[in-house]
């Protein structure tokens, strides 16, 4: 068993999904591995998604260590988000996920382009 912040996990599988539970965790730290990006630029990345909910989902992973929020003293302020050294271990995962998910869409759908990358 394993003990964080007074929730409990089986195993480290659960943990790490219990940390990017949601395809928009897994859609912003995706985003933020090409580097740090403010909030405009990542709702931008995100457009299906309100602000709102990219808000919260920034909130969730900057307590959850996943994400650093950056606040440079300026007029008027600005806010710029990085994953942080263990948000950048994600990187494997979802480099895993996206071999899986371009050989998931040759063989059943896509024919010609994979986007992203």
């Amino acid at each position: 068993m394993i003990t964080i912040n007074e929730k409990e996990f089986h195993c480290p599988v659960e943990l790490t999904l219990g940390i990017i539970n949601d395809k928009s965790k897994i859609f912003i730290v995706y985003i933020l591995l090409g580097g740090q990006k403010r909030f405009k630029d990542i709702c931008e990345a995100f457009s299906q998604v309100t602000q709102k909910t990219v808000t919260q989902k920034l909130k969730e992973l900057e307590a959850d260590h996943i994400i650093e929020r950056t606040v440079f003293a300026e007029v008027p302020p600005r806010v710029e988000y990085a994953l942080s050294p263990i948000g950048l271990e994600l990187k494997k995962v979802l480099d895993s996920m996206y071999v899986f998910g371009e050989s998931y869409a040759v063989k059943y759908g896509a024919k010609d382009n994979i986007p992203c990358k």
